[in-house]
């Protein structure tokens, strides 16, 4: 059973589970890959990788009973929440890939393709310089060169309020987000070499410091 130290990497069949599961135990963070929901409950944070197709991933996560259990640890609960790639994307009500798709509601916008101009092609991969919007604090660790790695065709369009960086691709595109507990990268952390190692411990150590301030609102 897992207790409330523990980062919870979750499960629904849409792979990159071990390369994030073994970065974040580089940094010293007790991890499990799991989609079952005592676990999700249990945990310190709910890490969501992915890779793939939007609707497949939401059909699995409707199979699993997840969708309802994570709108609530990431609202309601507040418990720290950070998306990776297919994952943030899935944090939108919806994608327009290939379909038209419900996503889990947890941050308001729509996943769309990325814009072709000029000689660019699709999927974008490969490494991509990020303009930081929002140092504070995903970003605290990361100074000077600004570059992550990229695997993807569409991206998150939402509110400005909750971009924290962009990068560049033939037009600007959504590669963060924050929203109080909620964090979702559009790029691999854990493909990024030491920026993306410097991403997954500050999202670890905000997720330790948010814990210990719920923890200390409930016993007040």
């Amino acid at each position: 059973m897992v207790n409330g130290d523990v980062f919870v990497i979750v499960d629904y069949g849409m792979g990159n589970l071990r390369s994030v599961a073994n970065a974040l135990r580089f940094l010293g963070c007790k991890t499990v890959i799991t989609n079952n929901q005592k676990d999700i409950v249990n945990s310190q944070a709910i890490i969501l990788p992915g890779v793939g197709a939007f609707g497949e991933a939401m059909n699995n996560l409707n199979q699993l009973g997840l969708v309802d259990l994570l709108r609530q640890q990431a609202l309601i609960e507040k418990k720290p929440l950070l998306g990776i790639c297919l994952g943030m994307q899935l944090l939108a009500d919806s994608s327009q890939e290939n379909g038209c798709y419900q996503g889990l509601g947890i941050i308001k916008g729509d996943v769309i393709k990325i814009p072709l101009k000029s000689s660019l092609r699709l999927p974008h991969i490969g490494w991509n310089d990020i303009e930081i919007i929002k140092q504070h604090p995903l970003f605290d660790n990361i100074q000077d060169e600004k570059n992550f790695y990229f695997v993807h065709s569409y991206f998150l369009n939402c509110d400005e309020a909750y971009i924290s960086s962009y990068c560049f691709y033939g037009s600007w595109i959504t590669a963060s987000i924050q929203k109080e507990n909620i964090f979702a990268t559009q790029f691999h952390p854990e493909k990024s070499q030491g920026n993306g190692l410097r991403v997954l411990r500050a999202f670890s150590d905000f997720a330790r410091r948010h814990n210990h301030t719920l923890r200390e609102g409930v016993n007040a």
